[in-house]
């Protein structure tokens, strides 16, 4: 039976293209799969071949924009919050953030009812972090996508999301909770309080989103904390999501000489701090290997060394493969196609669920976390020699890695959307 699905990710490339992977699969299987994303996206998800019904979550620009400039913009203005405790960062970046979702929510909710008018989905697939009621009040069967650390879903047992604290030691865990209560509780109340006006139901205490009939989360099974929080019947773990649709790579460097080849990414957000960027490298430049960068969007702006090559876009999901080891701001899809293939990682995280996953990766010892703006010279260059000569820690990788793409997480989210929309 083909089914209508509609996609709403996050305007972000990480949920987006976590998305395009999974929908191609599904395009692929004879289904109609439509991207409801916001519509600095125009163009690059058609070109896919996937429809697009886009939606705003501000008033239109009057130039166009490139995809996801709103938070790239926004993450350019409050990188100096970066270099603050994740304790202090919940005041100056993680409210600000949710405040702007809740902003984007409320403005696209009257487009996102006319999309589901006029594509009439069997099955809607959100992968942010905030609800739109607009999915949830039509009577469609909704799936709800993590692609964040999963603590975002949150359990007494595990440390609070967005804190950067260890598993082993919970001394600052409840202060951590207190604050964000303190900080949080006035906007969620009243966030949760208008999605009910709406029709949905009460939001979970202090959750900006409601579980789905369908719940996916994307995480390896090697760094995931079930034994800590087991989840429910309608929670599925995809180990992996990486997307099939990255166009093929030739390595640049003629001769990979006598040392490493090194993949480095802050992110297409992370990367708009060109200083942290800029210092990265310089560093980097001192070593005997070879490096890839992604760039980003100020790719203009940042110069690279004689052992470097890079460019603005990156087909990442390709490049890490032929790579020895990434450096990575923590981001999920980062930090799960790394372990995908295999790959140890240095870690700088820099906000939102980045330390999450910079901390869990250290401390179950599958990579190094660094102060992002404090680390010395000799901490990364000692990191990157530690890693790549630690031959057993990367046989261990290489084999949690098959592992990985042996539960071929694209398909088994395929099958799970599949399934729901036909039942």
């Amino acid at each position: 039976m083909s089914l209508t699905i509609l996609f709403m990710p996050e305007s972000a490339y990480g949920p987006t293209n976590n998305s395009i992977g999974i929908g191609d699969i599904l395009r692929r299987r004879g289904h109609r799969v439509v991207f409801a994303a916001e519509a600095s996206w125009k163009g690059k998800l058609e070109a896919l071949g996937f429809e697009e019904d886009l939606v705003d979550l501000a008033p239109p620009a009057e130039e166009e924009q490139d995809a996801g400039q709103f938070w790239k913009d926004f993450i350019r203005e409050t990188a100096p919050e970066y270099r603050k405790s994740t304790l202090e960062q919940l005041e100056t970046v993680t409210k600000p953030i949710w405040e702007s979702l809740i902003d984007g929510v409320k403005y696209c909710e009257p487009q996102l009812k006319a999309i589901i008018e006029r594509v009439r989905p069997d099955v809607i697939v959100e992968d942010n972090v905030i609800t739109f009621p607009a999915l949830l009040t039509t009577g469609k069967k909704f799936v709800r996508i993590v692609s964040c650390n999963p603590l975002e879903v949150r359990g007494a047992d595990i440390p609070p999301v967005f804190s950067g604290l260890p598993a082993a030691d919970r001394s600052e865990w409840d202060a951590f909770r207190a604050e964000y209560d303190r900080t949080h509780r006035e906007i969620w109340t009243a966030f949760n309080a208008w999605c009910v006006e709406q029709g949905t139901r009460p939001l979970p205490d202090l959750d900006f989103i409601h579980e789905g009939d369908l719940n996916l989360y994307v995480y390896p099974e090697i760094l995931d904390y079930t034994a800590e929080r087991p989840l429910g019947p309608t929670w599925h773990r995809l180990d992996s999501s990486v997307r099939e649709t990255d166009e093929e790579f030739e390595l640049p460097f003629a001769d990979r000489g006598d040392g490493a080849l090194v993949y480095f990414s802050l992110g297409s957000l992370g990367s708009s701090d060109v200083e942290l960027m800029q210092r990265v490298i310089d560093v980097l430049a001192t070593t005997p290997h070879r490096f890839i960068v992604s760039k980003g969007p100020l790719h203009e702006e940042i110069k690279l060394a004689d052992n470097m090559w890079g460019a603005e876009f990156l087909p990442q999901t390709k490049i890490i493969p032929l790579c020895d080891l990434v450096i990575t701001h923590g981001g999920n899809n980062t930090t799960t196609e790394a372990l995908h293939f295999g790959k140890p990682m240095i870690l700088l995280p820099l906000f939102w669920d980045q330390y999450d996953n910079a901390q869990r990766v250290h401390e179950l010892g599958y990579g190094v976390r660094l102060a992002t703006y404090a680390f010395t010279d000799e901490e990364l260059t000692g990191a990157l020699d530690r890693l790549l000569g630690d031959e057993e820690l990367r046989a261990r990788l290489a084999a949690a890695g098959e592992e990985i793409r042996g539960r071929d997480g694209l398909r088994t989210a395929a099958d799970l959307i599949e399934r729901l929309g036909q039942e």
